[in-house]
């Protein structure tokens, strides 16, 4: 059962075409990723879903909620079920790291509530356990400016998996960190997609690290889909058509039929 749907969206700025027809279904706790080279479409392609990014037309069906016709309020009870996470963290650095965390359930607050940073001890509790689950407890009363690059990364997947979302949508996760790092926040999100069914749709540079991870891969070119199946099915001469003449060579090795 498809808990996302995308139906030939595109979108225009001005007189230039960033989509173009776009369409792809997700399933519940799939891991889905999305690669192409820079300006290709996918930070517009991830906005558009929880509209961050207004569309220019298409359907866009999220938990069986048409997210185009929303109004203001029904759109923020469906942001509550899409986490979002940034290349660069989007935290406040001189806030605590639960304080961060906490962020994450706003969209379940009055405007009164929210601007207080008035919680409830089981909202504290909850954050405190997704803390746990990420290595994070021990850091929780430190300033964000004080975590590292990977730590401050681990803030924001928490901040997203305390709204309990359904789908989290990753802007280059790991496009800013070192080697180690990425792989400890690939690896996270690996596990919350498996353990928890949680649906993952990335952008990622990083064509190595899609195959390794992703139940599925979306190449996109110039706006539009130009791949989609399975990781051990993307060979080098599609991953040239995705990136240019010059770079099948991204791919170290190619999977066996």
């Amino acid at each position: 059962m498809a808990i996302l749907t995308i139906n030939n969206l595109t979108k225009y700025y001005k007189d230039v075409r960033a989509l173009s027809d776009v369409s792809l279904k997700l399933k519940a706790g799939e891991f889905v990723t999305i690669i192409g080279r820079s300006g290709a479409g996918k930070s517009t392609l991830l906005r558009c879903v929880n509209r961050m990014i207004e569309p220019s037309s298409g359907v866009i069906e999220f938990d069986w909620k048409d997210m185009r016709s929303l109004g203001r309020r029904d759109l923020r009870r469906a942001r509550t079920r899409i986490g979002m996470i940034f290349q660069h963290f989007n935290l406040v650095s001189r806030q605590s790291v639960i304080e961060n965390v906490l962020h994450g359930r706003l969209g379940y607050k009055s405007t009164f509530k929210g601007s207080f940073g008035i919680y409830s001890e089981e909202e504290k509790n909850h954050g405190i356990e997704v803390l746990e689950r990420l290595g994070l407890a021990d850091q929780m009363h430190k300033r964000c400016d004080e975590l590292s690059g990977g730590q401050k990364q681990r803030v924001g997947i928490a901040r997203a998996l305390v709204q309990d979302p359904r789908l989290i949508l990753c802007d280059e996760p790991v496009a800013s960190l070192d080697p180690s790092s990425s792989k400890t926040i690939m690896d996270h999100l690996h596990r919350i997609s498996r353990d928890m069914k949680i649906t993952i749709l990335m952008n990622l540079h990083q064509v190595d690290v899609a195959i390794k991870y992703s139940d599925r891969i979306i190449g996109i070119r110039e706006g539009a889909v130009v791949y989609e199946g399975e990781p051990r099915k993307l060979k080098k001469k599609m991953v040239a058509e995705i990136y240019g003449s010059d770079a099948g060579d991204i791919l170290f090795e190619e999977s066996p039929e």
